[in-house]
């Protein structure tokens, strides 16, 4: 594969990450970085060794570069993805796709009169631990899946944060921050979803950062800080799941489940690339853990933009993709929305269950 140049939108703490592993992709080649704050722009292109630090402007209008990774903040994720398209380049973004569906409509629409391609995170369904759960399924390792649990439950973000506002405003809060990584595993396992039961409650109407940046100030709650509901797949398999930051004193519950007629397997948690994966058969008292495939077992995040690099050159379809994206941007609303009407959300939108990984694959590669 050639290498594809990209360039990096947001230069925060999530960029560090990205930048590092783009270097590890042969497929992909980061030119530039830009943010808001040049100066931070500026560090982070010498600490990563990137050409060129710029502004938005600057990067969106260099013609070299096809893929723009977009780290900004929610609420600056579908105006970034939209400029970037208008300008022609593929977009990559980091989860949520969007803050609403209106949004994301918005981006999947212009990338589709484009013909441009639109990635979005998470990607850690790519990660050796998914997958191998995903090749355990698909061998019928614990028979017909017919249900799931889904568990996130923390505290909030205030107390490590150093800039901990935007988990509290409208498109934060633990769906829209957490929800991803569970919902897009689930749909790796079990497919599309159809519909939800949901209810949201928010335990403080104000949030105290003790993080030494900002120690000390007060943060107002403006969305829902618990999220519990009951989610139906096509398969007909059923999960429950809970997304909180009001959970003081911790839990024990593990973070997904999955129930097969024939036994139940453990997964990873979805927001991280490695394992442990165990399951246990029917009649069984012992778990059984699974050696890992061959794969991503550290934090590869950065992944999914260069399978779309892979894609572009290929022609196949890329796996984190906005499509499913869209549909967790739509579940993650249904959840909200049922909780508000005291009914079921019936789903508008469905997606295709992603590609697994070839088993065997070369470091840093895709395909």
């Amino acid at each position: 594969m050639n290498s594809v140049k990209v360039g990096i939108i947001g230069c925060g703490k999530i960029s560090d990450i990205y930048m590092e592993n783009c270097a590890k992709f042969g497929v992909l080649e980061l030119s530039a970085c830009a943010d808001l704050d040049v100066e931070r722009a500026k560090a982070q292109a010498a600490k990563y060794n990137i050409p060129r630090a710029c502004s938005t402007e600057e990067l969106l209008s260099d013609p070299d570069i096809a893929i723009i990774i977009n780290l900004t903040i929610p609420a600056a994720h579908a105006e970034i993805c939209l400029k970037a398209l208008e300008a022609g380049k593929h977009v990559y973004v980091e989860k949520p796709l969007a803050v609403t569906r209106q949004e994301g409509q918005r981006i999947l629409q212009a990338a589709a009169q484009r013909g441009l391609l639109v990635g979005s995170a998470p990607e850690t369904f790519l990660g050796a631990g998914i997958q191998t759960a995903l090749k355990l399924i698909e061998d019928g390792a614990i028979g017909r899946p017919v249900s799931a649990t889904a568990f996130m439950m923390s505290r909030g973000h205030e107390h490590w944060h150093p800039d901990p506002e935007f988990y509290y405003a409208h498109g934060g809060g633990p769906m829209f921050d957490m929800g991803p990584y569970y919902l897009t595993a689930l749909i790796q396992l079990l497919g599309p979803i159809s519909r939800i039961a949901g209810i949201t409650g928010m335990a403080l109407q104000e949030r105290t950062i003790s993080s030494e940046k900002k120690h000390g100030k007060k943060i107002p709650v403006e969305i829902p800080t618990h999220v519990a509901g009951t989610l139906e797949f096509d398969s007909g398999a059923i999960a429950s799941l809970i997304m909180s930051f009001d959970i003081f004193g911790g839990s024990s519950l593990p973070p997904l489940e999955i129930h097969g007629t024939d036994g139940t397997m453990l997964v990873p948690d979805p927001n991280t690339f490695g394992g442990p994966v165990k399951y246990r058969k029917l009649g069984e008292n012992e778990w059984t853990e699974v050696p890992l495939l061959a794969g991503y077992n550290e934090n590869t995040r950065g992944i999914g933009v260069a399978d779309m690099a892979y894609a572009l050159q290929s022609g196949r379809p890329h796996r984190a993709n906005g499509e499913m994206a869209y549909h967790v941007l739509e579940a993650m609303w249904g959840f909200h929305d049922s909780s508000d009407s005291g009914q079921y959300y019936l789903m508008q939108s469905t997606c295709s269950r992603p590609a697994p990984l070839p088993l065997e694959l070369q470091p840093y590669t895709l395909d």
